[in-house]
């Protein structure tokens, strides 16, 4: 038994949707989130400056005294793996069982994978996949707009801004026949509605942070490390910009407060 928090990361709000499942998954686990809220998004950026971040923010966890780290960003699971991989404590990231995720869903063997511009040019879960099942078409598209859509509130599916964009980015993928599209970003969840609407009921969405979180408990339990059990968890939350605009969409994502327990760090400290 390890009752120490798991650590959890992304660029921004994103990651509140793995979060939320981890929430669900292990009630009793305490959990600390870091938001890179004052440096979103990642996925416009450059790879080196992508890994610089990442160092940071798995630093800034692991000095917290974290069991276990859980990369909820699609960008850093694409392009920073073997750092994660080099920590001290077990690290997981979304790419690995969300491609495995959707090459067991699939029925015809065409999967379609949404994500940011740094993910899709990485081609990570394209390889990932092809590695796992090599005769599966693959069709890819970058959704730039859809992180700061989220990250805005601009997640009704009703509003015509994210329902047009999403039409933009997702009609060629539709036409391809796909009949499961990958949310290659953490943020992308918040938007389901707006995607499966477009998309069609007949196309299985796979949530990262879904996967991600399932396989955080299996490995969790494999390696003894579960906490006792004997309290509910706690979740802390830090974020590198303001943090009451942070709360106030974090409360939206998970359906709780969390005005009490989150703080503004120097990220660059670390």
């Amino acid at each position: 038994m390890d009752n120490r928090p798991i650590g959890v990361f992304d660029s921004g709000l994103g990651g509140l949707t793995a979060m939320r499942e981890l929430i669900r998954t292990l009630p009793n686990e305490s959990i600390l989130y870091f938001g890179d809220t004052g440096r979103v998004p990642y996925g416009s950026r450059g790879r080196e400056i992508i890994r610089k971040y990442a160092k940071q923010d798995m630093n800034f966890l692991i000095r917290h005294d974290v069991k276990a780290v859980l990369a909820a960003c699609g960008t850093v699971s694409s392009v920073a793996r073997d750092i994660g991989d080099a920590l001290p404590v077990p690290y997981f990231d979304v790419l690995r069982p969300t491609a495995r995720a959707a090459v067991e869903q699939t029925k015809n063997g065409k999967i379609g994978i949404i994500g940011t511009a740094a993910t899709i040019a990485s081609g990570s879960y394209r390889k990932e996949i092809e590695r796992l099942a090599p005769k599966t078409e693959v069709f890819e598209q970058a959704c730039p707009l859809f992180v700061p859509l989220v990250e805005n509130a601009f997640v009704s599916p009703d509003d015509p801004i994210p329902r047009l964009t999403a039409e933009r980015y997702l009609t060629p993928i539709r036409e391809a026949g796909v009949d499961t599209l990958i949310l290659g970003c953490t943020h992308y969840p918040i938007i389901s509605e707006t995607i499966r609407r477009v998309m069609g009921e007949n196309v299985t969405l796979i949530s990262s942070g879904r996967e991600a979180a399932k396989s955080c408990r299996t490995v969790l339990e494999e390696n003894g490390l579960l906490c006792d059990g004997k309290t509910d968890g706690t979740q802390q939350y830090f974020v590198s910009d303001d943090t009451e605009s942070f709360y106030k969409v974090a409360e939206l994502f998970l359906g709780q407060s969390v005005e009490s327990c989150v703080e503004c760090i120097d990220i660059e400290r670390y």
